[in-house]
C-alpha cells in the first residue's frame, strides 16, 4: 500500500473526525475507494474504536430509484437509528462511473430526498466526515492522468492543518465582525447580508465544525441576497455538467436562472422546495494546495482565490447558540462556484478583503 493512503486514513481518524476508544463508526465505502477502506478500518481498530461497514454506490443507488416508483417511505426507522446511534460517520467517496445518476428521473430524486430529510439529519448530528480516495473514474473527471491526479490529491489532503487553521482565522475574524459581504467581477455584483452569524474555520477537523478532507474554507450562512452572481466553474450536478450558472436575487431567493450547459438541472434544483431558493452558504476557498479544477466540489470549491455559495440547507454551525432554528430549511444543499482571480473581488462592509484572488495579509495584494 502506497504510505500516502495510511497517510490520509491516520489523518482522517485523528486530525478530521478525532475518533478514541469506545467510538461507534459508520464506515461507508465507495466503489474503488476499498484500499483507503482498508488503511481506515485498520486505523479504527487500533484506536479500539467499533465499527459498521457500508457500501456506498452510485450504481446501486441509481438502479434502486429507477427501479422505485417514487412513492418512499418517509425516514424508515431501520437507516436512522443506525446514525442516531453512531457517534461518527466517515464517507469514502470513490467510484466508477461519476456520471452514474444523470438518467435517475428528476422528480425521483426529489422525491428521495425529501424522504430522507430525517436521516440526513441524523448522520449530520454525528462527527461526520467526508473524503474521497483518488480514483481513474475521478481523475479522468479531472482532465487528469490518474498518476498525477493521485499527486493532486495527496497534496490538497495530507498536509499541516494547525497552519492553515491559523492563516483561516484571520478570515473568520473579518466576517465575524462583519455586516454586509459583497461580491464584484465582470458579470457579478451581489450583496447579502452576514450580521448575526458564525463563520466557520473549516479546517478539515470535527473540532473547528469542519467535515470534509480536504477543506481549507471560511463560509458562513448570508441572508438578505441581492443583485446578480455569474458561476463561471463548470461542475458536474446530479451527474450532468452544468457551465456558466446565472442567478438573479431578488429579497434574499432567486427569481431568474440561466446556464449555458444543462439549464434543467438548476431548475431541478431551485424547484426542490421553498428551502432551495435561498443561500444556504456563502464559502470562501484558502487550500493553496488546490490549485485547479477538477469537477469535484469537494475539492474545487476549496480552491484559493474562489468563492462559492450554496442553493438550499444552511449548516446550523453558522448560528449563534439558541439560534439554530434560523437556518435556512431545505433537501438540498448545492454549491456553485466562481473565480476571483482574474478581475474579481470579495468586500465586507464596503473595505476589500480579497483582490484578484489575493487577501490584504498576502504579499501581492494590490487594494
Amino acid at each position: 500500500m502506497d504510505d500516502r493512503v495510511r497517510e490520509h486514513a491516520e489523518t482522517l481518524v485523528d486530525w478530521s473526525a478525532r475518533i478514541s476508544e469506545g467510538d461507534d463508526v459508520v464506515l461507508s465505502v465507495a466503489e474503488d475507494a476499498h484500499e483507503l477502506g482498508v488503511a481506515v478500518a485498520e486505523a479504527l481498530g487500533e484506536r479500539g474504536a467499533n465499527v459498521h461497514t457500508t457500501y456506498g454506490s452510485a450504481e446501486v443507488s441509481r438502479a434502486y430509484l429507477r427501479g422505485h416508483d417514487g412513492d418512499f417511505d418517509e425516514n424508515p426507522e431501520f437507516e436512522r437509528a443506525l446514525y442516531e446511534h453512531a457517534d461518527a460517520v466517515l464517507r469514502l467517496g470513490g467510484g466508477r462511473n461519476t456520471a452514474a445518476s444523470a438518467d435517475v428521473p428528476a422528480e425521483t430524486r426529489q422525491a428521495y430526498s425529501k424522504a430522507r430529510e430525517g436521516i440526513r439529519e441524523a448522520r449530520m448530528d454525528t462527527d461526520w466526515v467526508s473524503t474521497v480516495h483518488p480514483t481513474r473514474s475521478l481523475a479522468q473527471q479531472a482532465g487528469m492522468s490518474y498518476e498525477a491526479y493521485r499527486d493532486f490529491v495527496y497534496a490538497a489532503v495530507n498536509r499541516d492543518w494547525q497552519e492553515l487553521a491559523d492563516e483561516q482565522a484571520k478570515l473568520k475574524e473579518v466576517l465575524d465582525g462583519g455586516e454586509e459581504v459583497r461580491i464584484v467581477s465582470e458579470e457579478t455584483d451581489l450583496t447579502m447580508r452576514i450580521d448575526d452569524r458564525v463563520a466557520v474555520n473549516s479546517c478539515a477537523s470535527v473540532a473547528y465544525d469542519s467535515h470534509n478532507l480536504p477543506s481549507g474554507e471560511v463560509f458562513t450562512a448570508p441572508y438578505a441576497t441581492e443583485g446578480e452572481v455569474l458561476f463561471d466553474v463548470p461542475m458536474t450536478i446530479n451527474g450532468k455538467r452544468v457551465r456558466d450558472v446565472h442567478l438573479t436575487f431578488e429579497d434574499g431567493e432567486v427569481v431568474e436562472y440561466a446556464a449555458a450547459q444543462n439549464e434543467d438541472v438548476i431548475r431541478e434544483v431551485v424547484e426542490t422546495d421553498a428551502g432551495a431558493r435561498r443561500l444556504g452558504e456563502l464559502g470562501v476557498g484558502m487550500n493553496r494546495g488546490i490549485d485547479r479544477v477538477t469537477d469535484s466540489i469537494l475539492f474545487d470549491e476549496k480552491m484559493g482565490g474562489t468563492v462559492h455559495l450554496a442553493l438550499g440547507r444552511a449548516y446550523t454551525s453558522n448560528f449563534p447558540d439558541g439560534r439554530e432554528g434560523e437556518a435556512n430549511d431545505s433537501a438540498v444543499h448545492v454549491d456553485l462556484i466562481t473565480d476571483l482571480r482574474t478581475g474579481g473581488r470579495l468586500e465586507v462592509d464596503g473595505e476589500t478583503v480579497q483582490k484578484d484572488g489575493v487577501f490584504r495579509w498576502e504579499d501581492g495584494f494590490d487594494g
